[in-house]
C-alpha cells in the first residue's frame, strides 16, 4: 500500500485527503438521521476532542517541521514559525471580520462579519467552512512538503495529519446539521447544509499542496501559517463554543484526549 501510494502525485493524495475530510464531515451531519437532538455533554466532548486534536496537530504536524526545515537550510529555526504562524493568524482574523458567519450556539442576532439577511442555514455553513479552510491548507502542505523531498516531513505524518483531522471534523458537522434539525429543517437539508461545509477541504488541500510545490523556499512559512490559521480557530471558535453549554471541565477532558490522541499520530507515524 505504501509504495502505491507513493507513486501517487502529492497533488492527487492532498485532494484524496481532503476529500476523506469531507466525507468525515459528512458522516458527521449524517448523525442527524438518527436524532434531532444530542447530548450537551457529549458534544462539547467532542467539541473539546476536536479542539485537542488540532492543538496537537499545530505543533506536531507543522511548527515541529517548520522549524526542523528552517534549520536544516541554515535560518533561525524560530523565524519562519514566527512570521508564518503571526501571518497565518492575522489572515483568519482578516477573514472572520469580514466573512457573514454564525458560531455554533449564538443566537442569529449575534452572527459576524459583514452584516447580511442570509438565513441561518447559510451562516452555520460559512462558519463551518472559515474552520475548514486552515484544515485543508495544513494537509495539502504536509502533501506538498512530500514533493519537495523535505526530511522532516513523510508520508505516514501526512497521511496521520489527515486521519486526525478527518476524526475531529465529525462534530463540525454535527455541529451544523442539528441546530438545523431542530428548527424544523428537514433531515436531508439538514445532512446537506452539514456536509457542505467541509467540501471546501479538498479544495484547500490542493491549494497547499500546489503552492508548496511551486514556491518551494516558502515550505516553512507555509506549514507555520497553516498552523497560526488553525490556532485561531482553535482559541477564537471551537473552545468556546465547547465551554458555552456548562460543561466545562467535561469539554477540557476532552480536549485533554484530542491532544493527546493527536499526539500519538503525530509522533508514532510521523
Amino acid at each position: 500500500m505504501e509504495n502505491l501510494l507513493q507513486n501517487i502525485h502529492p497533488i492527487i493524495l492532498a485532494f484524496i485527503a481532503g476529500f476523506f475530510t469531507w466525507v468525515m464531515t459528512a458522516f458527521g451531519a449524517a448523525i442527524v438521521f438518527l436524532t434531532k437532538e444530542i447530548n450537551r455533554k457529549l458534544l462539547d466532548v467532542m467539541l473539546g476532542f476536536a479542539a485537542g486534536v488540532m492543538s496537537a496537530a499545530i505543533y506536531w504536524s507543522m511548527l515541529a517541521p517548520a522549524m526542523k526545515i528552517a534549520a536544516a537550510r541554515g535560518l533561525a529555526p524560530w523565524f519562519p514559525a514566527t512570521v508564518g504562524f503571526l501571518i497565518g493568524g492575522i489572515f483568519l482574523r482578516g477573514i472572520d471580520k469580514i466573512l457573514p458567519h454564525l458560531p455554533f450556539g449564538f443566537p442569529i442576532e449575534e452572527a459576524e462579519g459583514i452584516k447580511t439577511p442570509w438565513r441561518r442555514s447559510t451562516l452555520l455553513v460559512l462558519a463551518m467552512t472559515l474552520h475548514n479552510i486552515p484544515e485543508g491548507l495544513a494537509i495539502g502542505i504536509a502533501f506538498g512538503a512530500i514533493a519537495v523531498g523535505s526530511p522532516s516531513t513523510t508520508l505516514h505524518a501526512a497521511i496521520a495529519l489527515a486521519i486526525g483531522i478527518g476524526i475531529q471534523d465529525i462534530p463540525e458537522g454535527l455541529a451544523v446539521s442539528l441546530p438545523l434539525r431542530r428548527e424544523g429543517v428537514s433531515r436531508l437539508k439538514s445532512f446537506w447544509y452539514g456536509q457542505l461545509s467541509g467540501i471546501v477541504e479538498p479544495v484547500a488541500a490542493v491549494i497547499g499542496a500546489a503552492a508548496v510545490i511551486l514556491a518551494q523556499n516558502i515550505l516553512p512559512y507555509t506549514l507555520a501559517f497553516a498552523a497560526g490559521a488553525m490556532f485561531f480557530i482553535v482559541v477564537e471558535e471551537i473552545i468556546p463554543e465547547s465551554q458555552r453549554g456548562g460543561n466545562a471541565d467535561l469539554a477540557t477532558m476532552g480536549t485533554i484526549v484530542g491532544f493527546v490522541v493527536m499526539m500519538i499520530l503525530g509522533t508514532a507515524f510521523g
